[in-house]
């Protein structure tokens, strides 16, 4: 399916969720009606070598080979496994997780920690619709339109997410 570029630009993530622990941030996040993006700022002078991630269907793990994990926590929700990913560029650790239930929006990535608050939901909810309005119909520009009210789900207003 070709969408336009320009498009899911307007329409993707203004800006990334921060996950902050005793005035810590532990990692920033944003999510696209596919994926989840979890990203990890990494400490200086370690070699990026020695960093390492396993991406579980419901599990996340984070650290540095032979030291316990920086981040070892369930998933809010299931991820497909063999189409998640981590990369590491510019001292970021970056994860790609593929949401299995494509449109669903997630409060957060780690279960029961840094959830959004009921109008930061309700504003991701509202792009994440604008987001498939856009897929569904590529010819036109979404990136302006706004719902009054409460916004339906992504994934079964209108008899759901067309699959591929």
């Amino acid at each position: 399916m070709l969408v336009n570029l320009d498009m899911a630009e307007k329409l993707g993530p203004e800006k990334r969720h921060a996950f902050v622990h005793n005035g810590q941030k532990v990692f920033e996040w944003d999510q696209t009606l596919e994926e989840v993006n979890m990203y990890i700022e990494l400490p200086k002078g370690v070699p990026t070598k020695i960093f390492c991630c396993t991406i579980q269907a419901t599990h996340v793990e984070v650290g540095i080979r032979g030291n316990p994990p920086y981040l070892n926590h369930d998933l809010t929700l299931p991820v497909k496994t063999d189409s998640s990913f981590w990369t590491i560029e510019d001292g970021e650790l970056h994860i790609t997780l593929q949401k299995r239930e494509k449109g669903k929006t997630w409060s957060s990535p780690i279960q029961g920690q840094g959830s959004l608050d009921p109008y930061a939901a309700d504003q991701e909810q509202k792009r994440l619709m604008l987001q498939r309005f856009q897929e569904e119909n590529p010819g036109f520009d979404f990136s302006q339109a706004q719902f009054s009210g409460t916004c339906p789900d992504p994934r079964t207003f209108m008899g759901g997410i067309r699959s591929d």
